[in-house]
């Protein structure tokens, strides 16, 4: 199954629209993460622990998002 590629800015005005927030970038990765899909290389992460993970009550809009656009 080929799978599509959203941006972060695509997944973020998603959530927006329909869940009426805008998630931050680190908690789309930690979102992505927990779902085992893959993470791009980025300049500002230091070690593995997340100093903002994606608060529990917002990863399932993030969920969501992701089965929008075809990631899961």
């Amino acid at each position: 199954m080929s799978r599509s590629r959203a941006t972060y800015q695509e997944i973020r005005k998603w959530v927006l629209q329909n869940y009426g927030f805008e998630p931050e970038t680190c908690w789309i990765a930690h979102c992505k993460e927990l779902h085992g899909l893959p993470l791009g290389a980025t300049h500002n992460r230091r070690g593995e622990e997340r100093t903002k993970p994606c608060p529990p009550d917002k990863q399932l809009a993030i969920t969501k998002a992701f089965k929008h656009f075809g990631l899961l």
